[in-house]
């Protein structure tokens, strides 16, 4: 089906015609008519087949002109990188259309966010942290609220945002539209919708765990972490295969080490994102590498879930995912809108029950290819992938030191001291006495005794 096939408004359109797309998506094509019919929604997609124009479209055709001061619709994703994405979607969509839309996330200065609110807002984006600090504070009024949009859900619960999700849900009006999208249907997305949904009608395309025929999957079985880096170093000197690499890893820690051995190579083509790096470094990799200006992107799941990069050659799963879910948001960052993707399994011999994992949640086994002849087997070890006897010691240290100091009941007599008690008092007297002088009266007394 193609766009002008689903009877957008003509300023919609037009924006569509300026993006250069011309078909739908298969979750694009179903929600349409159902969020247009004002029931509760629950959208059940993979990463990468176009969610954020599957909500935003119907509710953009019927969102009135208006210039009251406080929003109308609100949208809430668990991350900040999300708000900004999501916010840069819906310009796109509302290029023709006069719509105001904010975006509200955590590590912004608050006070310019309240600044923005009071101008008047059609639209507002937003973390739930965020958003409900800036409902306490007065600053924002949601009893003017409509619909209620909950992008990737599951990340958000995992993340532990019930809590606020629960707040939110006492402040705006029960009157309202219910519009959820995720990427998997867990026991706690389940309940949320079981909770505050009136009968809400379900789309499910592309369920997590189906394998997109339009990605290629291959695998490599590797030994240790060195030589997972001396495989990547292998292939990314590839520049024309390899032109634009995601790399997932599970941990900040693993993400930080392993940038730094690929800066080392690469230079300024490598850049990283985690939680722990400040907002302005993960806009400012997010956006160049989205641009082409760096080739290559480190990243961890939860800062990499739901954004859309444009053009993705390769997803390289550093290390397989605990949870084969999670696998399959990884590979949904190639291979959007339909179009070729690649991606890339490394496993160690720890990671194969897990990698057993996601190949029985697709129904499919991952092609194994040879390590290259070129790549070197790595005996160096990290710290986790060391004996647990071997554990804490530094192999840059001699075996000299080794050896244990003494313990703190062998160590100098001076550290030996014990209570004395009441003695230690009359040593002190004794060394310093009272002189005995004609005047002391019990001097006197014995004397005349």
């Amino acid at each position: 089906m193609t766009f002008e096939d689903l009877g957008i408004s003509n300023q919609l359109q037009y924006a569509i015609d300026d993006l250069g797309f011309v078909n739908t998506t298969p979750i694009q094509e179903q929600a349409f008519s159902v969020v247009r019919s004002g029931k509760d929604v629950v959208g059940i997609a993979q990463t990468g087949t176009g969610k954020t124009f599957a909500y935003m479209m119907p509710i953009l055709q019927d969102l009135p002109f208006s210039k009251q001061q406080h929003p109308r619709v609100l949208v809430l994703v668990p991350t900040r990188e999300l708000v900004l994405q999501v916010v840069s979607e819906i310009e796109k969509l509302s290029k023709y259309i006069n719509t105001r839309v904010l975006g509200v996330y955590g590590g912004a200065n608050i006070n310019t966010q309240k600044q923005s609110i009071l101008q008047g807002q059609d639209i507002i984006v937003a973390t739930p942290g965020r958003l409900y600090d800036l409902a306490l504070s007065n600053a924002l009024k949601l009893k003017s609220i409509q619909k209620l949009v909950i992008d990737e859900v599951d990340v958000m619960l995992d993340l532990g945002f019930r809590f606020q999700l629960m707040n939110i849900f006492d402040v705006i009006p029960e009157r309202r539209q219910n519009i959820l999208f995720s990427a998997t249907m867990t026991e706690d997305v389940d309940a949320l919708i079981y909770d505050f949904f009136k009968n809400p009608t379900k789309i499910s395309v592309a369920v997590s765990g189906t394998p997109l025929d339009n990605i290629e999957q291959v695998s490599y079985d590797i030994p240790n972490f060195f030589t997972k880096v001396n495989l990547l170093h292998h292939l990314l000197k590839d520049t024309q295969t390899f032109h634009k690499v995601l790399i997932f890893v599970g941990f900040k820690r693993s993400a930080d080490l392993l940038f730094k051995h690929l800066e080392e190579i690469f230079g300024s083509e490598t850049c990283v994102i985690h939680s722990n790096k400040t907002q302005n470094y993960r806009i400012r990799s997010i956006r160049q590498f989205d641009e082409g200006n760096n080739r290559i992107l480190v990243a961890t799941d939860i800062m990499a879930r739901g954004l859309d990069f444009d053009e993705v050659s390769h997803v390289i799963n550093f290390d397989t995912p605990d949870f084969p879910e999670n696998y399959m948001h990884r590979i949904g960052r190639t291979g959007r809108a339909e179009k070729a993707g690649k991606t890339l399994l490394f496993s160690t011999e720890k990671e194969q029950e897990a990698k057993g994992s996601i190949q029985n949640l697709m129904g499919y086994e991952i092609p194994v290819l040879e390590l290259p002849a070129e790549v070197e087997i790595s005996e160096l070890l990290t710290e986790d992938e060391r004996p647990k006897e071997d554990q804490g010691i530094s192999k840059n240290r001699t075996s000299l030191e080794y050896v244990p100091g003494p313990a703190f009941h062998e160590k100098s007599e001076k550290n030996s001291k014990t209570n004395q008690g009441g003695s230690y008092r009359r040593e002190i007297a004794k060394k310093y006495k009272k002189p005995k002088t004609r005047g002391d009266k019990n001097y006197n007394r014995r004397n005349k005794k």
